[in-house]
């Protein structure tokens, strides 16, 4: 018969505890193999309900990863540190490199899955953007991949007809990207403002970004502003959250 313990606090969530101290003490290592269900079941006179219970808290936490056929074993926890302030700098993007390159310092970056299409924006977009009414925007869509792990998704809204033949209406912008091509045309971006929230992901994005269960999404919605106040481009970007340390550096 199962041990209930004396406490109010739930078995599994008690063997949840005690393995997750293991992992920060370091017993377990990024990596490692956790014990099984069969492990926990002997370990704690258990049943094996309550031995996956356990596991799965720690999975819902994103402190662990099953894999198939091999059990369940530590994340590993190689953070993008994203600089906020450094990676739009003009001085970045003027001079032809990516602004993602800031994010990618000692990783191999892949942009994966580019779409470019003239579609209509949501609402709230295409008035951000000061778009007439049925007015469509160039719609950039790309997955972002360090080291061969989808990280992001990002989805690009423009004024198609300011971008229209010009390389942002291809899926090769050239060297400096988006916001050089801007510039070119007399309407590079001087100001950016960003909104941050998190939830958890769609079916969707969980299945683009390969989520393991129980991982949550930042999303950041970037808005690029011209001299003149014009909003220029609205960038919605979803974020593997365990991938990411987000960073901002600020003088007062």
């Amino acid at each position: 018969m199962e041990r209930q313990g004396t406490g109010r606090q739930p078995k599994y969530q008690r063997i949840a505890v005690e393995l997750k101290a293991a992992i920060e003490d370091g017993r377990y290592g990024p990596g490692d193999r956790l014990p099984g269900e069969n492990d926990l079941m002997a370990a704690y006179a258990v049943a094996r309900m309550t031995a996956r219970q356990a596991l799965g808290v720690l999975q819902t936490e994103g402190l662990v990863e099953a894999r198939k056929g091999a059990g369940v074993f530590v994340r590993e926890y190689r953070p993008i540190r994203r600089r906020g302030v450094q990676r739009l700098s003009a001085g970045l993007w003027g001079e032809g490199r990516s602004v993602w390159a800031v994010d990618a310092q000692g990783w191999d970056l892949e942009v994966q899955s580019v779409t470019v299409a003239d579609e209509k924006p949501p609402e709230a977009i295409g008035r951000v953007l000061g778009l007439a009414a049925g007015a469509s925007a160039c719609v950039r869509r790309r997955r972002f991949a360090l080291d061969g792990r989808p990280v992001m998704l990002a989805t690009s809204y423009l004024d198609a007809a300011l971008v229209s033949g010009t390389a942002i209406a291809e899926p090769d912008t050239g060297p400096g990207g988006i916001y050089a091509r801007l510039g070119e045309i007399g309407h590079g971006p001087v100001r950016f403002r960003e909104e941050i929230r998190s939830r958890m992901p769609t079916p969707q994005e969980t299945d683009r970004l390969s989520l393991s269960a129980g991982t949550p999404v930042v999303l950041i919605c970037r808005t690029a502003f011209t001299a003149e106040g014009w909003a220029v481009e609205v960038n919605d970007m979803v974020l593997d959250s365990s991938a990411y340390i987000l960073e901002y550096d600020f003088t007062s």
